[in-house]
């Protein structure tokens, strides 16, 4: 697969690189053999082939979520090095925007 500067510009881009144009000549040849070989790849017929989703034989490699109580003493540990607290809970700066 061919790809002119323009479209490495456009994907370095997407993928929100700033890249000086000697990266992107270099990351653009690279990018080229990745492409290359990719094609070579879907040459090969899998017409007979049933499609796979994971191959691991796992179902749910997850364990239940379970609340368990913390033991009174560590908790009041905790709480007394907080810089700020409210009651019994740690008050933290907010994560997300509204």
């Amino acid at each position: 697969m061919k790809l002119d500067q323009e479209q490495i510009k456009h994907i370095a881009q997407l993928a929100r690189l700033d890249l000086k144009p000697e990266e992107a000549e270099l990351y653009g040849g690279q990018l080229k053999d990745i492409l290359a070989y990719v094609e070579q790849l879907s040459e090969i017929d899998t017409a007979q082939e049933e499609p796979t989703a994971q191959v691991s034989g796992l179902t749910n490699a997850w364990r239940t979520d379970e609340a368990k109580p913390w033991p009174a003493d560590e908790a009041a540990a905790a709480l007394a090095q907080a810089p700020d607290k409210e009651g019994k809970l740690i008050r933290v700066k907010r994560v997300l925007d509204q």
